[in-house]
C-alpha cells in the first residue's frame, strides 16, 4: 500500500495517478534556418545525433530530425519548408519513430513512418515495436544462403540465379525496363512475402507499378512502402529503412521474404542531402563519407536470418549515372552485394526484354546452386554467347567470313535461338527445369 498524507490508496490507483500526470516536455530555441537546416539551442546534452524534433511556427509543427551539434548547439534538417518559422520558436523532441508491422500488412501501401497510403482505412498494428534503424545480425550468427529460388525469369534461373539469402544488385541506366524486372520478379519468385521500397520514385510512377506493373496477384503477397521524389530527403531515407524493418520482421516469422528496393542511388542521392546540411565535405562526385558508411549498414540487414528464422533475398536496384557503371555508388554497391544484374539500354533498343546482358551479369551463388550438368550446359552457353559478343562488329558490317572460325560459325547459327530465349513476356513464367531443358535443345541441335 502507498500511502499519501490523508487517506492510503492501492497501487493500481496510484499507477493510474502517475499516468496522469502532465508529461514533462524538453524543447530547445531555434536560432537561425541556412538553406536545408536549422540551428537550435537549449537541448544541452539531452538530445542525439537522429532524434526526431517538431519546430513549432505559425501553422502545423514543422518535423526534423538532428544531424549534427557543436558548441552547445544541433543542427536540425526539417521535413519541410521552413515559412513562417521566426527566431526563437520553440523545438520540442519528439519520440523516437518505430514500425508495429503484422500479417495484415500484406496487400498495404504505407509510408516511411507505417502511416497507410491506399486509402484502405487504419493500419493495424503487430504487438512488438521495431526500430527502424538497427543492426545487421551478426556474422557468425548467419546461415548460408540457401537453395535456388526460382524466379520464372529464364535468363536469371539459368545465367543469373538468385538463392535464398541472397542480395543481387540491378544496374541500369533510367529507363531500361528495371520496374518491369522488379514486377517480374514479385509476380513469380518463390518466395512467402514480398516487400517492395519506391524510393524517390515520380509520383505518377507508383500508382503505375502498383496497378499495372505489380498488378493484384503481386499485391496479395507484398508490403509496398512509398516516399515520391517530392518528398524531403529524410523521408526518403526513412522510407529505405522501414522497407528493411518491415522485411526483417516477416523474416522473424521464419518466413521467406524477398526485399525489392528501387532504388539504392536515390536513397544514395538523399543520404548527399542529409549530410550536405550537416556539414559533411562532398568527396567523390560530390556524394558525402556518409553515404558510403550508410549503404553496407543497409545492405547488410538483407540476408539469411539465424537458425530458427526466415530469410531476406535482397533485390536492390541501381540507377547508373550516364551509363557510367564505375561511378561511385554503383562501384559501393557492386562490392557490396552478392551478384549484380546489368540491363543495357542497346539490348531493349533491339525489342530483347528483359534486357539483360548476360556476360555482364554475375552472381555469386554460382557454381554451387547449379547442379553439374547444368553448370555445363552454362558454361557452353557462354562459350557461344561470348564468341558472338566478340565478333558482333565485324558479322554486323559483314566483315566475318564463315569458315574462319568453327565456334564463331556455331554461334551466330545459334544467336537467333539464344535471342529468342533470354526473350521473355512480362507474364510469362517458366519453372527453371523447363528452362534448362530448353537451352540444352538449343545446344544440341546442329
Amino acid at each position: 500500500m502507498l500511502r499519501t498524507s490523508a487517506t492510503p490508496i492501492g497501487l493500481t490507483e496510484a499507477v493510474g495517478l502517475i499516468r496522469r500526470l502532465p508529461r514533462v516536455e524538453r524543447w530547445g530555441c531555434l536560432e537561425a534556418v541556412h538553406g536545408a537546416s536549422m540551428s537550435v539551442a537549449g537541448f544541452g546534452s539531452r538530445i542525439a545525433v537522429g532524434d526526431r524534433v517538431l519546430v513549432q511556427g505559425q501553422g502545423p509543427s514543422l518535423p526534423g530530425e538532428v544531424v549534427a551539434f557543436a558548441n552547445g548547439r544541433v543542427t536540425v534538417m526539417p521535413e519541410g519548408r521552413a515559412e513562417g518559422l521566426a527566431p526563437g520558436a520553440r523545438v520540442l523532441l519528439s519520440d523516437a519513430p518505430s514500425l508495429h508491422p503484422c500479417q495484415a500488412w500484406l496487400g498495404r501501401v504505407i509510408d516511411g513512418l507505417g502511416r497507410p497510403l491506399d486509402g484502405k482505412g487504419p493500419l493495424p498494428h503487430g504487438d512488438q515495436p521495431i526500430p527502424l534503424r538497427r543492426a545487421a545480425p551478426e556474422a557468425f550468427g548467419r546461415r548460408l544462403m540457401g537453395q535456388r529460388l526460382e524466379t520464372g525469369i529464364r535468363a536469371l534461373d539459368v545465367f543469373v540465379p538468385v538463392c535464398r539469402g541472397q542480395r543481387l544488385g540491378v544496374f541500369a541506366a533510367s529507363g531500361v525496363g528495371k520496374s518491369m524486372l522488379l514486377g517480374m520478379l514479385a509476380r513469380h519468385i518463390a518466395a512467402d512475402v514480398v516487400v517492395v521500397g519506391l524510393i524517390g520514385e515520380r509520383g505518377r510512377e507508383v500508382r503505375e507499378f502498383l496497378d499495372v506493373t505489380l498488378a493484384e496477384a503481386g499485391m496479395q503477397r507484398a508490403v509496398v512502402v512509398v516516399a515520391t521524389s517530392d518528398q524531403p530527403a529524410l523521408a526518403r531515407r526513412r522510407a529505405a529503412y522501414a522497407t528493411l524493418s518491415v522485411a526483417e520482421w516477416f523474416r522473424g516469422q521464419g518466413k521467406q521474404v524477398l526485399c525489392l528496393l528501387d532504388s539504392i542511388t536515390r536513397l544514395a542521392h538523399a543520404q548527399r542531402e542529409i549530410g550536405l546540411a550537416a556539414g559533411e565535405p562532398a568527396t567523390a562526385r560530390s556524394y558525402t563519407p556518409s553515404v558510403f558508411a550508410e549503404l553496407p549498414a543497409l545492405l547488410e540487414r538483407a540476408g539469411p536470418g539465424p537458425e530458427g528464422q526466415g530469410d531476406i533475398t535482397g533485390i536492390f536496384t541501381v540507377l547508373v549515372d550516364g551509363d557510367d557503371h564505375d561511378e561511385p555508388v554503383s562501384d559501393a554497391v557492386r562490392g557490396i552485394l552478392d551478384g549484380h544484374l546489368v540491363l543495357d539500354r542497346r539490348i531493349g533498343e533491339r525489342g530483347r526484354w528483359p534486357a539483360i546482358d548476360i556476360l555482364r551479369s554475375v552472381s555469386r551463388a554460382l557454381p554451387r546452386c547449379h547442379s553439374e550438368e547444368e553448370n555445363l550446359l552454362l558454361a557452353e552457353a557462354r562459350r557461344l554467347l561470348g564468341s558472338y559478343d566478340n565478333m558482333a562488329e565485324m558479322i554486323r558490317l559483314g566483315a566475318y567470313r564463315v569458315g574462319s572460325d568453327p565456334l564463331v560459325d556455331r554461334a551466330i547459327v545459334k544467336h537467333p535461338e539464344f535471342e529468342a530465349f533470354l526473350g521473355q513476356g512480362v507474364d510469362e513464367r517458366t519453372p527453371a527445369g523447363d528452362a534448362f531443358a530448353a537451352l540444352g535443345r538449343i545446344l544440341g541441335g546442329q
